[in-house]
């Protein structure tokens, strides 16, 4: 058997280890147009940063063997052709013109994989080509900024605030350059987060030195002698020597739909659920491909190196005589903005409202461990929630405190179909130095579950905000001296009451406003609403997540 495969990615050698474990005799070959096969490009961030000292770090096994050429020969006998340009797919000859040092030559198949990945997307803006703008997504990519920056390079812009563009804006600020991130959408990371989570990145970005701009348009990039010099914004002038593009990708589908296999309605390739294009002798997987979001049905690009392996794997199993299906994805996501997690898994707010879910939402900070145990950081999750079936759809967090494992539980429950009823008894491990007796995942299942009962009525920061400059409120903050010294909402409608002198100054509170209970977290106000709803206080609400979702 024959398999020739375009792409040394994620998803191509994983399609071709998979295929040489289950099949010793076939004939593998793949193909790869750039210099390096087998490399963590999700790694070339901390590279920049200096976290990661040497490239082929990125494509070293967990002993030290870099996976080279030479690697996959000696280890799995797979011929990898780099620096060799796959032109154009014949399908009924069953081959693949390559060109490789020049010289065209042609690959004869039983099974071809496509798994060639994507490319940034490079908007349409004036200077864009000049010397010093780039990507971050490549190898070179990442050389050339290392190299701008040991000959001088100071100050950068960043066009972008995904989660590339951030973790870019991290890299560059660690190199002690001067770093703008500019993005045109009201928020960072638009397309995964919602706002109250999102101003929790941008100002945590802001006290890292990070100069972050939302709601601002690149009007053009202003050169000198081919090079950058500065980036105009809104009409504003920010001086550069690096731009880093950071604005999506766009999947390598070309080679695809020249030789006529269906595309998608996304641009990528379209494939079946064992990862089969509409010619079944060819096989696709990587970010070239779209896939299902589960929780709508909808089409995605879903350009995660774990899922590029995961689909490479069903590849490879399939060529090889199997029945292996990969169903689609929930949109799990990770990233790291200096000491801060952000995660996500599931449908926003944005992606609910279009799917025309109804739902509702809950805030909740909790301490990622025990509060009285060293190195404790508060997580602070967003909930969605479809109302009727109580199903969690949705998650965000973000914080320093231990992020990850708390999204991992409620990516695997939203994929299970577990309400918060049934997420609020999950039997999780508890000790101190890993959890507070209740994990913050089932604090926020607890949260929503009250807000679902009628136990209180919440808002969110935006919605205070908007309230204390135009409405006749008052908002009770129920924290201890100290607290509410340290830092306070600064408005005269701020009352300070602490929480256990409520009870005894019920009569300094007037019945006939509205009244927002503040804390730390959201606790200490649930507490005080119902005390305050007992003595025949109507109209009280509480701060969603409390401070630790308030913004300056």
């Amino acid at each position: 058997m024959d398999v020739v495969i375009i792409g040394g990615g994620a998803a191509g050698l994983k399609a071709a280890s998979r295929i040489r474990r289950k099949d010793g005799d076939a004939n593998i070959t793949v193909v790869e147009a750039g210099k390096y096969v087998s490399l963590a490009r999700c790694g070339l961030p901390y590279y920049v940063g200096g976290l990661v000292h040497e490239i082929d770090n990125l494509r070293e096994t967990t002993y030290g063997a870099v996976r080279d050429e030479e690697y996959f020969k000696k280890l799995k006998n797979i011929d990898v052709l780099t620096e060799t340009v796959a032109t154009e797919i014949d399908r009924e000859r069953k081959t693949v013109k390559i060109v490789r040092n020049g010289s065209e030559d042609e690959l004869s198949y039983d099974y071809l994989v496509i798994a060639t990945g994507a490319r940034p997307v490079r908007p349409p803006i004036e200077g864009i080509d000049a010397e010093g703008v780039t990507t971050l997504a490549t190898p070179e990519d990442a050389e050339k900024i290392i190299e701008m920056w040991e000959e001088g390079a100071e100050e950068a812009v960043i066009i972008g605030a995904g989660f590339i563009g951030l973790e870019s804006a991290e890299a560059l600020k660690n190199l002690d350059m001067e770093v703008t991130v500019i993005e045109m959408m009201d928020r960072v990371a638009p397309a995964m987060l919602d706002r109250e989570m999102a101003i929790l990145v941008e100002n945590y970005l802001k006290e890292k030195g990070v100069n972050v701009l939302t709601s601002t348009r690149v009007e053009r990039i202003v050169t000198e002698d081919g090079k950058v010099r500065a980036v105009i914004a809104n009409g504003k002038e920010y001086p550069a020597d690096v731009v880093v593009v950071a604005t999506g990708i766009k999947p390598n589908s070309e080679i695809a739909a020249k030789a006529g296999l269906k595309i998608g309605e996304t641009g990528g390739i379209w494939v079946d659920e064992y990862m089969r294009t509409s010619d079944e002798s060819i096989y696709a997987g990587g970010d070239c491909v779209e896939t299902t979001f589960l929780l709508t049905g909808k089409k995605m690009i879903a350009s995660f190196g774990d899922v590029a392996n995961k689909q490479g794997r069903v590849i490879g199993e399939n060529i090889t005589g199997g029945k292996a299906v990969f169903p689609g994805v929930i949109g799990t996501a990770i990233f790291k903005v200096f000491d801060f997690t952000v995660a996500l898994v599931g449908v926003n707010e944005t992606a609910a409202k279009e799917a025309g879910f109804d739902y509702f939402t809950v805030l909740a900070s909790s301490p990622d461990r025990a509060h009285y145990y060293p190195q404790a950081n508060y997580v602070r999750l967003k909930l969605i929630v479809e109302k009727g079936s109580w199903k969690v759809i949705g998650a965000q967090g973000v914080g320093m405190g231990e992020v990850a494992k708390r999204i991992d539980v409620l990516s695997t429950a939203i994929q299970a179909g577990m309400t918060i009823d049934q997420l609020s008894n999950i039997d999780l491990a508890y000790a101190p130095p890993y959890s507070p007796a209740l994990d913050p995942v089932i604090t926020a299942a607890n949260v929503a579950m009250n807000k679902r009962d009628g136990l209180f009525e919440g808002i969110n920061v935006f919605e205070l905000r908007e309230k204390l400059e135009k409405e006749d409120i008052v908002v009770v903050d129920v924290r201890s001296e100290e607290e509410f010294k340290t830092r306070r909402i600064e408005s005269e409608k701020v009352m300070h009451v602490p929480i256990l002198e409520l009870r005894e100054r019920l009569n300094e509170l007037p019945k006939d406003k509205e009244i927002v209970v503040v804390c730390p977290v959201g606790l200490r106000s649930f507490e005080a609403a119902r005390i305050l709803k007992t003595a025949g206080f109507e109209n009280v609400k509480i701060l969603e997540g409390g401070m630790a979702f308030w913004f300056d």
